[in-house]
């Protein structure tokens, strides 16, 4: 079995002062054209793209002076951003290109080479030095580059590129070692392999930060202002970064702490924005809000990246089952003390610990079910 890795290398490029005037130029006609193409997608309500490129191709190429290959680009991320729409809001809704960018085709529109990123612009090619740190894994032969951004912040030029990757998966009969790792907000993660080691990644820094953002937030939204709306988006912005940053701290240490050959065993919690209503609404904005995906996609790329696994299985009582008699009741466990105590055999431990515990039973039992052993 194969999978396909997909990661977004960010970095930056260094054009001179007239070639910032160049790119600068370039991302602006491309989102005014963005922009024009989504008016007509709103009265038209055309998602098309053989329509579309029937009825704005030309005035893309004659009044905004696109490439080809930009203005096939520009076509596609509005109909991708509309779609994005009609998924989440179930409504029409008219996107708003404000951030100058451009889409660039590898190959067509841009090239990444060890030393310079060559870029097409409206005034002809230009090949750009760009910082090379962490970019020579991408050029080993195994790597696939995807359609690009370009894009500028606070006078700096960064371009963002998705690039992929075929991994083997690691077969059920190679697995040497069960890790199951629970979820949660007091504790980030906490694992339980099969020597029966835990490890604990507390949370209560992330927490406290968290709550200084929520209050933040709390008090720029009854001001109602342009400034203060505005502050609320670089919020919003930064905070996403740093979590972001503490989910890849976190992954890299739980992958990094197990052998290869390591089957990963996580909640699937795609349904926890549901449950909502059972959750104090003290509680309810870090229940909905918390990264738990994200934290579990990133588990899952660097596993495989290592020679392993991971797995998500059904999270139902995998914290009000006893591990060792599997006694199962809402009563076993106190959400308050963060601790779980049997009512049958007495057997007592960290709730997160008890839910790592019966994760890594789901392990045994997945890979006996698909093994047959």
């Amino acid at each position: 079995m194969i999978f396909i890795v997909t990661l977004t290398a960010k970095i930056q490029i260094f054009p001179s002062e007239e070639e910032k005037e160049l790119l600068l130029s370039t991302t602006r006609q491309y989102t005014k054209a963005c922009n024009f193409i989504s008016d007509h997608v709103f009265r038209t309500n055309d998602l098309s793209q053989p329509s579309l490129n029937k009825q704005v191709y030309h005035k893309l190429r004659e009044t905004y002076m696109l490439k080809a290959q930009m203005a096939q680009s520009a076509i596609k991320s509005v109909i991708a951003a509309y779609k994005t729409i009609l998924t989440n809001q179930k409504e029409w809704i008219q996107p708003d290109f404000q951030h100058v960018y451009c889409d660039l085709v590898w190959n067509r529109d841009y090239s990444l080479r060890p030393g310079f990123f060559s870029v097409n612009t409206l005034s002809g090619r230009l090949k750009l030095p760009y910082v090379q740190k962490g970019m020579e894994q991408y050029f080993d032969g195994t790597w696939k580059f995807g359609t690009a951004k370009l894009l500028t912040k606070h006078g700096k030029w960064f371009l963002h590129i998705p690039a992929s990757k075929d991994i083997p998966e690691l077969p059920n009969f190679s697995v040497k070692n069960i890790v199951g790792i629970d979820l949660g907000m007091n504790f980030l993660a906490v694992s339980y392999d099969s020597t029966g080691k835990s490890r604990f990644y507390s949370g209560r820094q992330v927490k406290h930060r968290r709550a200084k953002y929520k209050q933040l937030r709390r008090a720029l939204q009854r001001r109602q202002t342009p400034s203060a709306r505005r502050r609320l988006k670089r919020i919003g912005s930064r905070e996403n970064r740093w979590m972001s940053d503490i989910n890849h701290q976190v992954s890299k240490a739980l992958v990094e702490s197990a052998p290869a050959g390591t089957l990963f065993v996580l909640e699937d919690l795609t349904g926890i924005h549901n449950v909502t209503e059972k959750v104090c609404l003290e509680r309810r904005y870090e229940a909905v809000s918390w990264t738990f995906y994200d934290l579990r996609k990133k588990i899952e790329y660097k596993a495989g990246f290592r020679g392993s696994r991971a797995i998500a299985v059904d999270p139902r009582h995998t914290s009000q089952t006893c591990p060792k008699c599997g006694h199962t009741e809402p009563g076993n466990r106190s959400k308050k003390l963060h601790v779980f105590c049997c009512k049958t055999c007495g057997y007592r431990s960290n709730d997160d610990r008890i839910g790592a515990m019966n994760l890594h039973r789901k392990g045994i039992e997945y890979l006996s079910a698909v093994t047959g052993e």
